[in-house]
């Protein structure tokens, strides 16, 4: 099964505000809904409380420390090595970590593969992606997106692969 951690982050880092994305980009969610469509998600619990609901088509466990947490059409894990477990014991082929922080964090230790979203501004934001040593992963595809009626910031979409 391939770890992979799918997130949009402004040039400096910042990943929400105030329990949202800081930015509007429809041409985004796009690539979102298509490269999720099928597959577990995973994430924190504030990340799905954003989110608020489960999204149709796709698995989400939602990481937790409260025992008593049960979300509607939803799983429960204690630890991202309980939400990978739960994913790959039901036949996932590729699992999708999308946050929050400290998530992110946990799963760039294990993750195999980033689905980076690069937003091209300085945004407010109180949450932020962790730095990590981009030399340890390969741009596998790079493909930019000018700002336009719809989607507020230009951004590049990429996919590093972490090098063996």
């Amino acid at each position: 099964m391939i770890v992979s951690i799918l997130v949009a982050m402004s040039e400096n880092r910042g990943i929400g505000v105030n329990n949202r994305l800081p930015w509007r980009l429809p041409a985004d969610m796009k690539r979102f809904r298509r490269l999720t469509m099928g597959h577990h998600l995973i994430m924190g619990r504030k990340t799905f409380e954003s989110i608020g609901k489960p999204l149709p088509g796709r698995q989400m466990i939602v990481i937790t420390r409260n025992t008593r947490y049960r979300p509607n059409g939803c799983q429960i894990a204690h630890s991202l090595d309980q939400a990978l477990a739960l994913a790959e014991n039901r036949g996932e082929t590729e699992v999708f970590i999308i946050g929050g922080a400290d998530m992110f964090s946990q799963a760039l230790e294990v993750a195999e593969r980033i689905y980076l979203t690069r937003v091209h501004a300085f945004v407010d934001a109180d949450i932020f992606f962790p730095k990590f040593d981009e030399d340890n992963w390969v741009v596998r595809a790079s493909e930019y997106h000018p700002a336009d009626e719809h989607n507020e910031y230009a951004f590049t979409s990429q996919v590093l692969d972490r090098k063996p």
